[in-house]
């Protein structure tokens, strides 16, 4: 199996080895993550200033500490089921998202991995800013036989 890229988990940096595996190589160190962390804790505070600068909503924004990272080596990562046989997207949290595509595989679906540089999307800026919450029962269109 020395053809599968494996990062052992080191420290709290669950965030890192998990991209990297994902991704199979070293493509992400922590200071490349927290990097990222803080670009999008300054777009977020570029975002919460248009509302005005003076508000109570962007003052109280700006006591907050991240929500893209912390010092224990926390860094905010969000998995969706894009399934096109779903009403909509899906979250998926961090510790459903190995069971998943263990399941998916079990279930005889193709998995694709993208990789390189992806075009700028609306979602990943709006969810640079809102959080969003995990369903817990998948919506399923109706006579939906298509795998």
């Amino acid at each position: 199996m020395d053809s599968i890229f494996h990062e052992k988990q080191e420290g709290s940096l669950c965030a890192q080895h998990c991209l990297n595996n994902l991704l199979q190589g070293e493509y992400f160190t922590p200071v490349d993550l927290s990097s990222i962390a803080q670009q999008l804790d300054e777009e977020e505070r570029m975002r919460m200033a248009e509302g005005g600068m003076a508000s109570e909503e962007y003052r109280t924004f700006l006591q907050q500490p991240s929500g893209n990272m912390d010092d224990s080596g926390f860094f905010s990562i969000q998995w969706f089921n894009l399934n096109s046989l779903l009403t909509g997207p899906e979250l998926i949290s961090d510790t459903y998202l190995a069971l998943f595509l263990a399941q998916l595989q079990q279930e005889g679906y193709s998995i694709f991995v993208i990789r390189g540089n992806l075009p700028e999307c609306e979602a990943e800026q709006i969810l640079g800013i809102m959080r969003v919450q995990q369903h817990l029962q998948e919506k399923r269109l109706q006579n939906s036989t298509v795998k």
